[in-house]
């Protein structure tokens, strides 16, 4: 790495830690202004408010907006350089315009690691820690709601299937104390059902690491017997656990990658509904922390030419495609989960057009 590497370099990385902290301090600040009440009511102490509520609340924010405080400084200092003429004196030494924008392309292969490390596991830790201050303290309403998909903690009415041939169905869970009244499970081959299992009540056991069920009636059936069988009290070790009974929108968020991974197994098993959405949050754990490599390289490729209007013109084109970029990512997420829109699609999809920008612009750079 030569000298004016060390030094684009260099200038990437401070000008977004520096970016990165300033945004952050400003959001921080806002929210403060808009909970302040919430925490007056929770009578929390100040350092229980950071430990709980912002070690969660600051990655979460900042990994929503990493690509963005990549371009705007991106386009910020690269803007200073063409100002100063030290792309043209760069590029008039003999460096290649492919060669000048090497560092950048490190930077942001550097950069992009990093959230796609912190997508996987940090973000979903600090989601799990916002979300339940934020249902605990903040959310008044929150526990009301009594249907499956509500965030309430106590579900009614939750189907589901257990493999291929096997449905499970329970008439009321709270999420909280792990309890819940009439389980049943049926059992198919082919058209005729086979076996079926009926609990009064059943509970989550941490010690077995299985689920108790509580006054069980056992059926089973071939073409011309039945067989019934009571039990008090049974341990059974299905393939679902608590956390896949809780159904609320925070969920998905929460889960890190390869847990994530498992519970998409699981709903795909299952036939749920709600599939598109796991997948979509799955896929877009890799595809946006690709999107730091394309928008660096987009800013990098714009700021580089001098032009009337410096810098302020520059960040105002650099804004500008940053809000286009989020509002193609939010409308192929709505497309994936309330439509039939492809998730793996849905999620790289603003990926694809802005390597299409990229190469554009990269074909009409002045070199």
């Amino acid at each position: 790495m030569k000298k004016i590497d060390r030094y684009i370099l260099s200038k990437y990385l401070t000008t977004f830690f520096f970016c990165l902290l300033l945004f952050t301090a400003i959001v921080v600040v806002v929210d403060i202004s808009e909970k302040t009440d919430d925490f007056v009511k929770s009578k929390l102490p100040l350092s229980k408010i950071i430990t709980d509520y912002y070690f969660g609340f600051i990655p979460r924010i900042d990994a929503l907006l990493f690509p963005l405080f990549v371009f705007i400084s991106v386009i910020f200092f690269t803007s200073k350089m063409a100002t100063r003429s030290e792309v043209i004196a760069i590029l008039s030494s003999g460096v290649s315009f492919k060669r000048f924008l090497l560092p950048f392309f490190v930077g942001s292969l550097l950069l992009g690691s990093v959230l796609w490390l912190g997508y996987q596991y940090v973000v979903p830790n600090a989601n799990k820690k916002w979300a339940d201050f934020q249902t605990k303290y903040i959310d008044q309403n929150f526990g009301n709601s009594s249907n499956e998909y509500g965030n309430g903690s106590y579900k009614q009415k939750i189907y589901f299937k257990l493999d291929s041939n096997t449905y499970a169905g329970i008439r009321g869970y709270d999420t909280i104390s792990k309890i819940g009244n009439i389980f049943f499970i049926n059992q198919f081959k082919g058209k005729n059902l086979v076996y079926n299992l009926r609990a009064e009540s059943f509970s989550w056991d941490t010690g077995y690491k299985k689920w108790k069920l509580s006054n069980v009636i056992e059926r089973t059936i071939d073409s011309l017997t039945e067989k019934v069988s009571r039990t008090e009290t049974m341990y059974k070790n299905y393939n679902f656990k608590p956390v896949d009974l809780r159904k609320n929108e925070y969920l998905k968020d929460q889960l890190i990658t390869p847990d994530l991974n498992t519970l998409i197994n699981l709903e795909k098993l299952r036939g749920s509904e709600n599939i598109n959405s796991l997948l979509t949050e799955r896929y877009n754990r890799d595809a946006i922390p690709f999107s730091v490599l394309i928008l660096t390289l987009i800013g990098a490729i714009l700021a580089s030419r001098k032009i009337r209007g410096g810098s302020g013109m520059h960040l105002a084109i650099g804004v500008l495609l940053s809000f286009v970029y989020i509002l193609l990512s939010k409308l192929s997420f709505v497309f994936a989960t309330k439509g039939n829109f492809p998730a793996i699609v849905a999620a790289w999809l603003p990926n694809i057009i802005f390597i299409v920008v990229a190469f554009y612009l990269y074909k009409k750079a002045p070199k």
